[in-house]
């Protein structure tokens, strides 16, 4: 079941109507951002993914005016961003929070003195803003930590720091440039788990820049696809996950293959079986076996917990009789359980997308 937000999902925050940016000119030329429109609603957390030089952290800094675009409009709240004069956009900049990377932390000032920084430069009175400041620490649970500079703390614990700073003027929207992709794995998960609770108590909006399909899975409602400066898909996490519709949606969401893998080592038919929410807990397979008689060559297989959701896939070979190859395709059809052909490009064929 979809997680319910505490806006309604009819409202739109950002709409993005044919963005494109180019950097450099005539022969030097380089369209980071293709043609791109595609719309962000209220209190949703929104993935952009895709692999370095998709375009994604370009396109992210457009929705904050940070990024000039060369064509195309960026709207916020209705208002186009890209007609705002300076101070209306440095107005707009204060309900746009962001945090990235590599933190942009000042290490000459320690942690209470970080969050305070942007209430300061808005002209927030100090005793006013350091209350908030210490409002924020706690809520990241760094209220022990007021007094630490940055090179005390660990990449986690900057990370919490990031975001109590970009949390303190209560922006509507929060950007997240790669957030995690400086940290491990146990701790990438705590900072995902404390955006999507700061997300669930307050409703502000989340966009979450990333190249990693876990990081869209554990905490994204939808999710954009960009490839070469181009939006490719866009859609429900689950819905991504089960029926990826392009060939980068594919790269991503498919189970890894490498050059041991016997799905490389096949010439036989191979389909991709994808379960979704209950069918994910079900005994398919076995049950395949039991029904048909017919039996399947499982080359490849990984589960995910897409939204708190079970989702699992299969790369399997089915039987090389027409019949037998029949039989187990319309057993998978009847229990609803989506099922697409995929032949390796690596093993000389040529891919066939055919949804059954």
């Amino acid at each position: 079941m979809e997680r319910e937000l505490k806006v309604s999902r009819e409202e739109v925050i950002f709409r993005l109507d044919h963005v494109t940016k180019i950097f450099g000119k005539k022969e030097n030329a380089v369209k980071a951002v293709d043609d791109v429109s595609l719309e962000i609603e209220k209190g949703e957390i929104f993935g952009m993914i895709g692999m370095s030089g998709a375009g994604k952290s370009t396109l992210v800094r457009t929705l904050n005016g940070l990024e000039s675009v060369t064509s195309g409009k960026v709207f916020f709240e209705g208002k186009d961003l890209t007609e705002l004069k300076k101070k209306e956009l440095l107005k707009i900049r204060q309900s746009i929070g962001m945090i990235f990377q590599h933190f942009n932390l000042l290490g000459q000032r320690n942690a209470v003195l970080n969050v305070e920084l942007p209430m300061k430069i808005a002209g927030i009175p100090k005793a006013e803003r350091h209350a908030k400041a210490l409002e924020m620490l706690k809520i990241v649970g760094l209220e022990s930590k007021e007094k630490a500079y940055p090179s005390e703390l660990s990449g986690g614990q900057k990370q919490r720091l990031a975001i109590a700073r970009a949390l303190a003027m209560e922006p509507k929207v929060l950007l997240c440039d790669e957030a995690t992709s400086a940290l491990d794995p146990g701790i990438t998960l705590e900072i995902l788990d404390l955006l999507k609770d700061i997300n669930e108590k307050t409703g502000i909006t989340i966009v979450i820049i990333t190249h990693e399909m876990d990081v869209v899975e554990k905490i994204c409602d939808r999710v954009a696809i960009l490839d070469y400066g181009r939006l490719q898909e866009v859609g429900k996490v689950g819905d991504i996950f089960t029926s990826p519709k392009s060939e980068a949606a594919k790269r991503l969401v498919y189970p890894a293959r490498d050059t041991a893998n016997p799905f490389y080592m096949t010439d036989r038919r191979c389909f991709r079986v994808a379960f979704d929410g209950h069918s994910s807990r079900e005994t398919i397979i076995c049950d395949l076996v039991s029904e048909t008689g017919e039996k399947v060559n499982i080359l490849a297989a990984n589960t995910k917990s897409v939204g708190g959701i079970g989702y699992g896939q299969m790369i399997i070979e089915i039987p090389e009789t027409e019949e037998g190859a029949a039989l187990v395709l319309d057993y998978f059809k009847r229990r609803g359980v989506f099922v697409e052909e995929v032949i390796d490009r690596k093993a000389g064929a040529e891919e066939k997308k055919e949804a059954v």
